[in-house]
């Protein structure tokens, strides 16, 4: 031991055992080097599984997010196609909306237009049938004043059923020849005179 003890103190040469030189650093390799195994095994054994596990659940998330990417892209593409069958088929209805409209505002039309003439062909003979009555009555209080003017001047009474139809006849010759009615498509004027 005493030559050891020299051998430190003469300070010749490197010191396993001196802690304060290169000794320390490899013991710390030698050290390191025999517990690596046991490290591997335990600790980066265990590290390297996660990191493992963690990669495999990163890309099948990946897969995941690329197979509901493509999922997505499908349903957008069909959801397009429905969205243009739905347009078209909006369109051929209210194609089909407006057709039956025109088709039915042109009955419509028409059936207001067969009531209106029949209106006016009921209002025409309403008018005819009054103007005939209003005539008629003219005519008696024509034949009534003829035949108190008759008896005023002749100074005897006059009404009995000879005279009465003799005025009539010629108050029914004074009176002016009825005017044919105007058709519908006709104007004032249009008459018959050629």
């Amino acid at each position: 031991m005493p030559t050891m003890l020299l051998f430190a103190e003469g300070g010749g040469g490197f010191n396993p055992l001196d802690p304060s030189g290169l000794g320390n650093l490899l013991w710390t390799v030698v050290i390191f080097v025999i517990a690596l195994p046991f490290m591997w095994k335990l600790v980066f054994s265990k590290i390297t599984s996660a990191l493992e596990e963690r990669d495999s659940k990163a890309s099948e998330a990946i897969r995941s997010a690329e197979m509901a990417s493509e999922r997505a892209e499908a349903a957008r593409a069909e959801v397009e196609v429905k969205l243009g069958e739905a347009q078209t088929e909006a369109a051929r209805l209210l194609t089909e909306a407006r057709e039956r409209a025109e088709v039915r505002e042109r009955d419509i039309v028409a059936n207001a237009k067969k009531e209106a003439d029949a209106m006016i062909e009921a209002a025409r003979a309403t008018i005819e049938a009054e103007k005939e009555k209003a005539l008629t009555a003219i005519r008696g209080e024509v034949v009534d004043l003829s035949l108190k003017a008759a008896s005023k001047v002749l100074g005897r009474q006059v009404g009995g059923e000879d005279d009465r139809r003799l005025v009539e006849e010629l108050v029914g010759a004074a009176a002016p020849p009825p005017i044919p009615p105007a058709g519908p498509d006709e104007g004032p004027g249009e008459g018959g005179a050629a």
